[in-house]
Order: structure tokens, then sequence, then C-alpha cells
């Protein structure tokens, strides 16, 4: 078994400031999950690196065919994937590099609207949750942003901010889970 695989029914948790932030593995066990499997052979392997948001990197040795966002939990990186991706969050945002960026297939309307919502969006950004690593991408490196935002988590702690004072509208669009 590989040291950071997840026993099905546990949910992997870090604290991030004063957020708790959770991934969800609940629903797939590390035997069913694609991204949780090492690669077949050798011409399958696709080794990217994750820089984190301390300017860390993180080697990862995936396949073609792994979801970047799963294959981040795999390997313990701070990817949080709030919606799964079903495409509902922009949790899972990443930077990637020009050279890689045209080897990706264009984003859908439904990625590029959820990307206008993200902090520190940039010409390169794109949502880890619909990469698919192709032998195309060996060597990328994508870096995570400095902050991601979950709507939900967004959402609630605002109306339990306005049950408390009113505010402007202008006001509910800051709230951001902050790293470290």
């Amino acid at each position: 078994m590989h040291p950071h695989s997840v026993k099905k029914n546990c949910v992997p948790c870090h604290v991030q400031s004063s957020a708790l932030i959770c991934t969800s593995n609940m629903l797939h066990s590390d035997d069913e999950r694609f991204e949780w499997k090492d690669p077949a052979s050798e011409d399958e392997v696709v080794n990217i690196t994750y820089v984190r948001k301390d300017g860390s990197k993180v080697p990862v040795r995936g396949k073609v065919g792994d979801n970047l966002l799963y294959l981040a939990h795999r390997y313990g990186i701070e990817m949080e994937g709030a919606c799964e991706a079903s495409l509902a969050c922009t949790t899972c945002h990443v930077y990637v590099p020009e050279d890689h960026y045209d080897k990706l297939p264009p984003p859908e309307e439904k990625e590029e609207d959820l990307l206008d919502l993200a902090p520190f969006l940039k010409t390169n950004s794109r949502l880890g949750c619909q990469i698919i690593l192709t032998k195309e991408l060996e060597g990328m490196e994508v870096t995570l942003p400095l902050a991601t935002r979950n709507f939900y988590v967004a959402a609630t702690r605002n109306k339990e901010l306005l049950r408390r004072r009113p505010c402007s509208s202008a006001s509910l669009n800051s709230t951001f889970v902050q790293p470290v």
C-alpha cells in the first residue's frame, strides 16, 4: 500500500490558519480510484512537480490518465477539491507553465466561468480537476496559488456575518481560505 493511501471511509484533514480543510475520499477506496494505482509500465509514467504555496517543490510520479486533483490527494498535496471535480468550485486552482499550457485541451466555458471567480487569477490558470495527464505533460510544474476560495464555506460564513451585522454585497466577495 502506498504510504499516503487513504483507507476507505477516512477523510484526511489538515489545518490551515483557523480553517479546517478536508479532502474527501469517502466514496473511493484506494483499490477503486485510478490515481491511487501505480503505473502498470514505464511507458505510461508522467513525472510532474507540484509547487506548494510556500515555494517547496514536490516531484510526483503519475501516469497517463491521472487527474491532477486526485493525484495531488494521493501524495498529500494541499489541493482541496471541495466539489470533487464536479466543476462547482475553484479550490483546485493551479498555474500551468506556458510551455505545457498549450498542450492542454482548451478549458470548457464552465471552467472559464469558475476561474473568473478565483482569487489570484492569471492567464495560465486552470482547474486541476480538469487536467488529465498525457505523455506530452512530462516534466510539467504546476504551482498552487497563495489562496483558493471555497464558495460553500464563504457563503456559510457570510450568512453568519449578515446575521450579526448588515453589510454591503461588495464585502461578501472577500472571504478566502488563506494559507498558513
